[in-house]
């Protein structure tokens, strides 16, 4: 089988900094594969080395079949990549961006100016084509960066964190679009700090820590391997405390967490099926509650699961690579 991206031993150090270690990734045709972890794990590094924007010090990455070292023109020419920040020009039109991406493809402006009024008809931004991009929203800047990065047709995708700081309406839009490329055969490579986000749209996930691959596998997979799921129960103003608190400990087997500011328990299950025990219990007790819920685990849970220590350690990643590599620029589209 021909991979979309192979790699095998990707190493790269920025000085004393390493920030990719051993690292191997496929990635089959036609499917996302989420590149999960906290700042400074390595995710930038690892696909700017699969876009021909930095050298890795070690091992080899292909696109299909073609090095990304030895061959990084042919490369460039399969892939597209959205970045964590959009890389627009904001004095120019959302129409006048896409057209200017389709020239420096080399096509002509008729071709140019049509296939930017189907990406502007497909991301929903008709409305908003003759304005500035310094006039969108966020979530508008996103659609439009995300429809420049394809304005070449490209066979592989690289979104690193493409909903960061987004509303969860505009991420749910921009879910659904990128599913929508992927049903029409792109390859994606997507990473994301989200847990939710990497459940949502990949295949398999591959799980970074200090640049290396600290696990991997079907979203299922690794939820399986971090067990439990989190039973929120946030209880109205009023006597109750002790009473909820021993509800829970006699239905998980395991004292909750408390924070009296807010009435809020927290504890930790194995069982989904606790959840509707819980309900009548509370109930029975006489105990108004104001929210419940059961929630998979959050990305510090998944690394606290996993290595032991919360996720958000590591080293800035992005201001390392940058130092070294210079001001960022995404000329890959």
């Amino acid at each position: 089988m021909r991979y979309a991206v192979e790699a095998e031993g990707l190493a790269k150090t920025f000085g004393e900094t390493t920030a990719l270690s051993d690292f191997d990734i496929v990635i089959p045709p036609g499917r996302v594969v989420g590149l999960l972890g906290p700042n400074g794990a390595g995710k930038t590094t690892a696909v700017r080395i699969l876009a021909t924007l930095t050298r890795p010090d070690a091992g080899r990455a292909l696109v299909y079949g073609h090095d990304v070292v030895r061959d990084p023109v042919r490369v460039r020419r399969l892939i597209g990549l959205t970045g964590q920040y959009a890389s627009l020009d904001e004095d120019l039109s959302g129409m006048e961006n896409l057209v200017l991406v389709g020239r420096l493809l080399n096509f002509n402006r008729a071709v140019a100016r049509r296939r930017a009024e189907e990406l502007l008809d497909a991301f929903d931004i008709v409305h908003a084509a003759h304005r500035p991009v310094r006039t969108y929203s966020g979530g508008m800047r996103r659609r439009i960066d995300l429809a420049a990065s394809i304005v070449g047709r490209p066979r592989v995708l690289f979104l690193d964190e493409p909903t960061t700081g987004l509303d969860p309406r505009v991420r749910n839009d921009m879910w659904t679009i990128i599913r929508q490329m992927v049903d029409d055969g792109m390859s994606v490579l997507l990473t994301t700090q989200y847990l939710e986000e990497a459940d949502e749209l990949a295949d398999r996930i591959t799980v970074l820590d200090g640049g290396r691959v600290i696990a991997e596998g079907k979203p299922h997979e690794l939820k399986q391997r971090i067990g439990s799921q989190t039973l929120q129960v946030r209880i109205a103003p009023g006597p109750g405390d002790e009473t909820v608190t021993r509800i829970l400990t006699e239905l998980t087997g395991s004292r909750p967490d408390y924070q009296p500011e807010t009435r809020t328990f927290k504890v930790s299950v194995h069982d989904p099926g606790l959840l509707s025990a819980v309900v009548r219990r509370l109930d029975s007790a006489q105990i108004t509650v104001e929210e419940l819920a059961l929630r998979l685990p959050s990305l510090d849970e998944v690394f606290l699961g996993l290595t032991g220590q919360a996720g958000s350690t590591g080293t800035d990643e992005r201001s390392t690579s940058e130092t070294s590599a210079g001001k960022r620029s995404e000329p890959v589209r």
